[in-house]
């Protein structure tokens, strides 16, 4: 299905381009979530009309996107977790654990910006992570998992 995107989304285009992707994708992610429309001939010259204002409002988007990347580069989050004595958690830190940290610290983040490549920790330490805010701001943290008293 030719789509027209409406946002930018890494490994597919960036706003206004028109590409090519499965109907299943289409239809039941990028459509109702509003990163993309059919590119029919109507939809394309709505488009056009509207290109400016979206184009302004991806530039917002990325701008307080890199102001929170600004804040989060380098900042140590801790995380405290039960633990035994051989230093392996209970359990594990997941990325919501990781956001609420965040989130606490005072920086707006979500549980999908919180990229871990390896799944979840499981043994204390300091990891470093990357938070993705948006496809061209991402930050690097180190989370500090502590054992809980």
């Amino acid at each position: 299905m030719q789509i027209i995107l409406l946002e930018k989304i890494g490994g597919l285009g960036n706003l206004g381009d028109i590409v090519t992707v499965k109907n299943g994708y289409a239809r039941n992610f990028l459509i109702p979530s509003g990163k993309a429309k059919r590119a029919t001939e109507a939809n394309m010259k709505e488009f056009e009309a509207r290109r400016a204002e979206l184009e302004a409002k991806q530039a917002e988007i990325l701008a307080d996107a890199q102001a929170r990347q600004q804040k989060l580069d380098g900042q140590t989050i801790t995380v405290a977790q039960k633990a035994g004595v051989d230093g392996r958690l209970f359990g594990s830190v997941t990325n919501a654990d990781i956001a609420a940290a965040i989130v606490e610290s005072g920086i707006e983040a979500v549980k999908s910006n919180v990229r871990l490549p390896n799944g979840p920790l499981k043994a204390i330490g300091e990891y470093e992570v990357e938070v993705a805010l948006h496809t061209d701001a991402i930050a690097k943290i180190n989370v500090a998992v502590v054992p809980a008293e």
